[in-house]
């Protein structure tokens, strides 16, 4: 693995962490990403060996119930005192090659029987140091069957070493040349890296300025360099506060169970190192819903897809309408223009017609009045209009007139539109009379 680079921002993931110690369980629960680590939750499962399995396992449950994290498997690490590791060094081997040439050696790495034990190699770095966990196979088998038991689903068993090495690269290379030493039940366990040796690590039952003198002399570490807290070389949560000693506490008393728990949300970042058969690995991955998904999917563009075709064939129906609208547009425009022009020629038409009737119907009215104003009565004037006709003249009697007009097909509402007047041989008159069937806005006039 190599550190920084594309590796920060492949650091995605939320991992369990499981560590067995004494006789109880740590928990710890982290979600990583490339901006840093959340610590979601951490708890203790105390007497677990002793405890009925459904017990316990259902307090297990509720935790991960709580933080809404129950398809998760469980990254457990095995009490130290049950793993021996051990470093080889394999250079020229690939790592095609890795399990076999391991296979060859583990049976000089171990004091148990040759079927007895269950075995991982990891290779550090770049290196050509091969990181060997050894556990006797009943150990991980029985734990396996009491997580099992209650209900726990484990993705791996490891040992503290692997998790701590993974731990702390995920997001950032570690600083060249250190030790951290944490306290356990059994002792004080040394974590270190160096240039003589990639990795070490160690189990010591003595106190810890010895055990703290004898790692830095495995590790060749240059005088004065301090050994650190195993909780200060890992990725720090952001949401965990910095000097508050309980806090503090808490963290480091966790921090093997918060290793596993960063080891197992980037399992490809993480060293390979599982003691658990492969057919007993239980998967963290919501893959499993992944068919259910990739179909809710698909159904999901093809709706969106059908939607936008009704839209798409509607635009374009809509944009070959309105190419067909413009180019009959110009013939549109002409049978327009032909439409008025015929209005107008039919106007034209009727004013003529009626122009040429006119001239009709004033000689059948003058051949009217001609008529009604018969000798000795004679007319001095005669004004005819579209609608009026004013006659003046002189009559023995002139008051019947207006009754004789009357009676006309021709005229109606006659009437003097002047006193009448005495002349030498009669009376002197002037009627206005209004023509029958009128055009009544010249009659408005």
């Amino acid at each position: 693995m190599k550190p920084g680079g594309m590796r920060k921002w492949l650091a995605v993931g939320t991992g369990v962490g499981i560590e067995i110690r004494g006789a109880d369980l740590h928990v710890v629960v982290a979600r990583v990403r490339p901006a840093g680590v959340r610590w979601l939750g951490a708890t203790t499962i105390a007497s677990f060996r002793t405890r009925p399995a459904a017990d316990w396992g259902k307090e297990y449950a509720q935790f991960l119930r709580k933080l809404g994290l129950t398809h998760l498997a469980a990254h457990v690490l095995l009490p130290r005192e049950e793993v021996i590791v051990r470093q080889i060094s394999l250079p020229g081997v690939k790592d095609s090659e890795l399990d076999a040439a391991v296979r060859f050696q583990v049976d000089s790495l171990h004091p148990y029987g040759e079927d007895d034990v269950a075995y991982c190699a990891a290779r550090v770095g770049q290196s050509s140091t091969v990181l060997v966990g050894i556990a006797r196979r009943e150990v991980v088998e029985r734990y396996f069957s009491l997580l099992s038991e209650a209900g726990v689903k484990t993705a791996s068993i490891s040992f503290s070493a692997a998790a701590i090495y993974s731990g702390i690269r995920l997001l950032a290379p570690p600083a060249a040349g250190f030790l951290a030493l944490h306290q356990t039940v059994e002792g004080v366990e040394a974590y270190g890296e160096s240039e003589a040796r990639p990795l070490f690590s160690a189990l010591f039952t003595m106190p810890a300025e010895r055990a703290q003198a004898l790692a830095a002399a495995e590790l060749r570490l240059p005088a004065g360099v301090e050994p650190r807290a195993l909780s200060e070389i890992l990725p720090f949560p952001r949401n965990r506060r910095r000097g508050d000693p309980d806090s503090d506490a808490e963290f480091a008393s966790l921090a093997l169970a918060y290793a596993a728990a960063l080891a197992g949300a980037c399992p490809r970042l993480s060293l390979d190192a599982n003691l658990l058969a492969p057919e007993l690995r239980s998967a963290s991955s919501r893959l499993v819903f992944a068919p259910t998904v990739v179909l809710a999917s698909a159904l999901a563009l093809l709706l969106i897809a059908l939607s936008l075709e009704g839209a798409y064939n509607r635009r374009r129906y809509l944009d070959a309408v309105n190419g067909e609208i413009k180019k009959l547009e110009p013939q549109a425009r002409r049978a327009s223009e032909l439409d008025k022009s015929i209005e107008t020629l039919l106007g034209r038409a009727q004013r003529l017609d009626q122009f040429r009737q006119r001239s009709k119907a004033d000689m059948d009215l003058l051949h009217e009045l001609t008529q009604i104003v018969a000798p000795p009565a004679w007319l001095s004037s005669l004004e005819i209009t579209r609608t009026t006709v004013y006659i003046g003249g002189e009559a023995e009697q002139a008051a019947p007139l207006i009754k004789q007009l009357d009676n006309s097909k021709l005229l109606e509402n006659s009437e003097f539109s002047m006193p009448l007047v005495r002349g030498a041989s009669g009376e002197i008159f002037r009627i206005r009379s209004t023509r029958e069937n009128a055009p009544k806005e010249e009659a408005a006039r």
